[in-house]
């Protein structure tokens, strides 16, 4: 597996070894020693599949008592998968990064605890897959505009389908500092 770093310290780009034939492929999507070797480390608890249609576009999300790092992967179609940096006191706070997530180019997202979290369907559909290190906890949901003129993330979509709950959340500036986490908390 290749593991880069992005413009957002903590958060890798993976592309896993494929082991392609005429029959079709084998992936290892988790290895523990050899993600911790490129640190990313868990534990993690609770695994989410979701499938979405086209056009969809789900967050940004965050949880603030419970912090979840994740690993993503896409299992079949296309998204484009956003971190954005909401720690206060971060040097790259407010700052965004987005990759293309595939059935057929594999890559992983790391995503560490302290990001922002969102995805938009380039596809009919995409079954989209994530690893995290903490239980989803319905009473600690935050999030903020997937629209933020601050953060100018340049969507590959310009009407998405939203849910209301993604569709009524604030900008980044206008979130109470406390409801957000703290850089070197973690």
């Amino acid at each position: 597996m290749e593991v880069s770093a992005t413009p957002l310290p903590g958060v890798y780009r993976v592309d896993p070894r494929v082991f392609a034939d005429q029959r079709g492929f084998f992936m290892e999507t988790w290895q523990a020693a050899r993600y911790v070797q490129a640190h990313i480390t868990g534990p993690f608890v609770q695994d989410n599949h979701s499938r979405s249609t086209y056009g969809t576009l789900r967050g940004l999300h965050y949880q603030l008592a419970h912090p979840q790092s994740k690993l993503i992967w896409v299992v079949q179609g296309e998204v484009f998968d956003v971190a954005v940096d909401i720690r206060r006191g971060s040097p790259t706070f407010g700052q965004w990064y987005g990759e293309i997530l595939s059935g057929e180019n594999h890559r992983q997202l790391y995503i560490p605890a302290g990001f922002a979290h969102g995805f938009c369907v380039l596809s009919t559909s995409a079954d989209f897959c994530y690893k995290c290190t903490d239980f989803y906890a319905p009473g600690d949901e935050y999030g903020l505009r997937w629209d933020d003129p601050r953060l100018a993330i340049a969507w590959p979509i310009t009407t998405p389908r939203l849910s209301e709950r993604d569709g009524s959340y604030p900008t980044l500036d206008t979130i109470p500092q406390e409801h957000l986490p703290s850089f070197g908390a973690d």
